[in-house]
């Protein structure tokens, strides 16, 4: 034992840096590992425990009074055993607030806030006093709301029903699950009662009401909902927001997050076992005569392979605990970040299970002890004749002689000037860490690659958005106040205008699609007066409704009801049944794909003075030209519409996923560029050493230090470059591909990805740099060394 303890501390004294970036490198696959880990069982843990302590609800019901009666809907499910329904909550909508300078685009439900806390889903607190309704003059507000429009507790904000202007204070915010998720372009604003008749009682249009459902066994909702439909002679035909609408968006996040680092932390763990074993074959073939001497002497290939067993199983150990260390802290900041939206005071209370971390962390103990004993195993067929005489085994030496003589002969066949023939020499000789070299600056350059075109695509998502369901017009105009709105001069106006280059109107229905008897499916239908294809909607298979009976739908519409195109589909708009031809099916992140396009004229069957007057999509001849012609309308009617730039609209929804995004990227990104730099450090360390005594030779018949350093540093330039043109189809092709199993049922068959090759290419450079750099700064022990001793080394 005493002579297998003294070779392994031996061995860890010989090579300091080697085995302290050793150690760096199985901390830091540690550190991902973990991290991912922490945050794919707190994003589901955190959002159940939220949910919980709210009360939250299974499902929410908004009705208004023209086709089902709300009250005597809400007086059948309180009467329901095992289920937990709310009192009716009127509200009205309005659209878009003014934060002093900044407008925001929210669909606002203005909420007459009943005495908390509810019977379920409560309010739970981020800020503010916890009251029971807010005082008069003020407001509660999500944390999402609060969060992308950086709304502080005191803030002053501004609300226009068309006719008048209203301001209020905020008071309290907080975290309101059913409406305040990530990708939200709705939000629920908690008014004292008094301000809230104060506000609406004169305003045109009629009160709408929201109710929320909670099964003791969500899994039986089905059975109640056959009892309900029976109860009301037919389908319920208004909005239904189901739970899985209520925490997915929560969570896409956080699982593209979680799924990047357990794909990339296991990549690092394998290139670290690669060096591992790399360490040890070098070490063995280095040391080869003197094993062959020590085996001689009579100690076992068993103990010989003990040392190098016991070598990695000590870094291992030193190693994992700090990576476990810091994992706390990473993974905390991702999800505080991630997961804001659920913050019901200064923290999230965020679970480490040590069990799982410490199971975790056996396992990558176990790896590599098993890799190490599996190299080491390597030292037992030193036979110390052979190794005496060649330094390694007798094919070896054969075998290093052929790859010379064929390196050689590869430079004599091109003529190649003498430096780059000292690189070539150095990639044919030492062929697996060339690979690994290749591979490594691969993935470092991928991760690099990718991490900029997913932000890119988030940050220039303007460029794309019919890829992701939305349209692209330049300018969208919302109806406030129907009653001070004309039509006609609105529509006039554009005509006589020779920037504007079409509009069309846009509706939104509460469609109902019975998939199963008693068992529908409620989805939001998307109504034009105009072009679709004008607007800027897209499909995927088919094409947009052109006639009164088409329709379009979205890719999980379509999987629910096993539909394609040609498919007659039944649904329900306004309590009317259509039958509608599939002419197309579309991708979109809003909804989930729980959606369907059709024309007005579907309406117009049943309504036939039906017209499209709540929205309106205009293109122009000059995009440029949007913020004027905004400021134009907003002008022109600023008692009736609000106009906005389309870019407003989606930095709105989308800015705060980048910010999410920008954390658990860059990390990633240093991280694996400080691997390839430890790594090629290491790796070309070794090499240079194999080659010490050749280097020594060329220093004597006057090559310069620099002279040789170049020379070996343009073999790595070559191997990673070839690496990161690898790294870049890795990066735009091969990993968003791989996140389709997460993203597809969010609504989207394929990221819509906006690639900026300038900065997608220098990113991929990047590796190079590093790559090189790692190999320049290697090599400096051929400079301090005289040619004497590195020919006797």
């Amino acid at each position: 034992m005493y002579a297998i303890l003294t070779l392994c501390f031996a061995h860890i004294k010989k090579r300091k840096i080697q085995n302290v970036l050793m150690a760096i490198l199985i901390m830091l696959s540690t550190l991902l590992l973990t991290t991912s880990v922490t945050i794919i069982m707190n994003t589901n843990n955190i959002f159940e425990k939220t949910h919980h302590d709210s009360k939250g609800a299974h499902q929410i019901l908004t009705m208004g009074k023209d086709i089902h009666n709300p009250i005597t809907i809400n007086n059948w499910w309180q009467e329901q055993q095992g289920v937990t329904a709310s009192n009716l909550i009127p509200y009205r909508n309005l659209s878009g607030f003014t934060n002093g300078v900044k407008t925001s685009n929210l669909y606002l439900f203005m909420m007459n806030t009943p005495k908390t806390p509810f019977a379920i889903d409560r309010l739970l607190f981020s800020e503010g006093e916890n009251q029971d309704y807010p005082t008069k003059g003020t407001i509660w507000i999500p944390t999402s709301m609060a969060s992308t429009s950086n709304i502080l507790l005191g803030d002053a904000i501004e609300f226009n029903t068309g006719e008048k202007a209203f301001t209020l204070s905020v008071s309290g915010i907080v975290v309101d699950l059913p409406f305040g998720g990530p990708f939200t372009t709705n939000a629920r604003i908690w008014m004292n009662n008094s301000d809230y008749h104060k506000q609406f009682d004169t305003m045109i249009g009629s009160e709408q009401y929201m109710m929320a459902l909670r099964f003791d066994d969500y899994q039986q909702s089905a059975n109640y909902w056959k009892e309900f439909e029976k109860f009301l002679n037919g389908p319920y035909l208004e909005s239904k927001m189901e739970y899985v609408d209520l925490y997915s968006f929560y969570l896409i996040i956080n699982k593209i997050i979680g799924f990047i680092m357990i794909a990339f932390g296991i990549a690092m763990l394998f290139i670290s076992l690669f060096i591992i074993g790399f360490s040890i074959s070098d070490a063995i073939l280095t040391n080869y005569k003197t094993i062959g001497v020590i085996k001689s002497l009579g100690l076992t290939s068993r103990k010989i392979s003990a040392t190098y067993v016991l070598q990695f199983g000590l870094l291992s150990v030193f190693s994992i605990i700090p990576g476990i260390i810091a994992s706390t802290v990473l993974s905390r900041v991702i999800i505080e970040s991630s997961l804001s939206y659920l913050k019901a005071g200064k923290h999230l209370t965020i679970i480490q299970d040590f069990r799982i971390i410490i199971l975790l962390a056996v396992i990558i103990l176990v790896i590599v002890i098993l890799t190490a004993f599996i190299y080491s195993n390597k030292a037992r067929h030193v036979e110390p004749v052979q190794a005496i005489k060649y330094g390694m085994s007798e094919f070896a030496n054969h075998k290093v002689s052929r790859r010379s003589n064929n390196s050689n002969r590869f430079s004599n066949i091109v003529n190649l000037p003498f430096q780059l023939q000292i690189g070539l020499k150095n990639i044919t000789k030492n062929m697996k860490s060339s690979i690994l070299i290749i591979v490594l600056t691969a993935i470092t350059s991928a991760i690099l690659v990718f991490s900029a075109v997913i932000l890119n695509s988030f940050i220039s998502i303007k460029q794309n958005t019919p890829a992701w369901g939305y349209d692209s017009s330049h300018v969208v105009v919302t109806v406030n106040n129907d009653a001070t709105f004309s039509k006609q001069q609105f529509e006039q106006f554009l005509r006589s205008d020779e920037r504007i280059k079409n509009h069309a109107w846009l509706d939104q229905f509460t469609g109902v699609l019975p998939i199963e008897p008693n068992q529908p499916l409620n989805i939001h239908v998307d109504t034009i007066e105009g072009s679709f294809d004008d607007a800027g909607y897209e499909t995927i298979f088919g094409l947009n409704p052109v006639n009164k009976n088409e329709i379009a739908i979205g890719i999980n519409v379509a999987k629910a009801l096993h539909k394609n195109l040609g498919d007659i589909v039944e649904v329900y708009i306004e309590g009317k049944q259509h039958h509608l031809i599939v002419t197309g099916i579309y991708q979109s992140i809003a909804n989930m794909s729980y959606s369907a396009r059709i024309t007005a004229d579907v309406i117009k069957v049943y309504n036939a003075t039906y017209s499209a007057s709540k929205q309106s999509m205009i293109n122009l001849v000059d995009e440029t030209l949007s913020a004027q012609i905004v400021d134009d309308l907003n002008n022109n009617f600023k008692s009736s519409v609000k106009a906005v730039t389309q870019q407003t609209l989606l930095d709105d929804v989308f800015k705060e996923v980048v910010t999410v995004f920008i954390l658990p990227l860059s990390v990633i990104g240093i991280l694996f560029i400080a691997v390839t730099f430890i790594i090629i450090f290491s790796v070309s360390r070794i090499n240079v050493r194999k080659e010490s005594g050749t280097y020594g030779i060329f220093k004597s018949i006057g090559m310069t230090s620099n002279t040789i350093r170049w020379s070996v540093t343009s073999g790595i330039l070559f191997l990673s470059a070839l690496g990161a043109i690898f790294g870049i189809f890795i990066g735009v092709k091969v990993i968003p591909v791989a996140l389709q199993s997460i993203i597809v049922d969010y609504g989207l068959l394929k990221i819509p990805l906006v690639i900026n090759w300038p900065i997608t290419i220098g990113l991929s450079l990047l590796s190079v740099v590093v790559a090189c750099l790692g190999c320049w700064i290697s090599t400096k022990i051929v400079a301090k060394t005289s040619p004497r001793i590195l020919l006797v080394e």
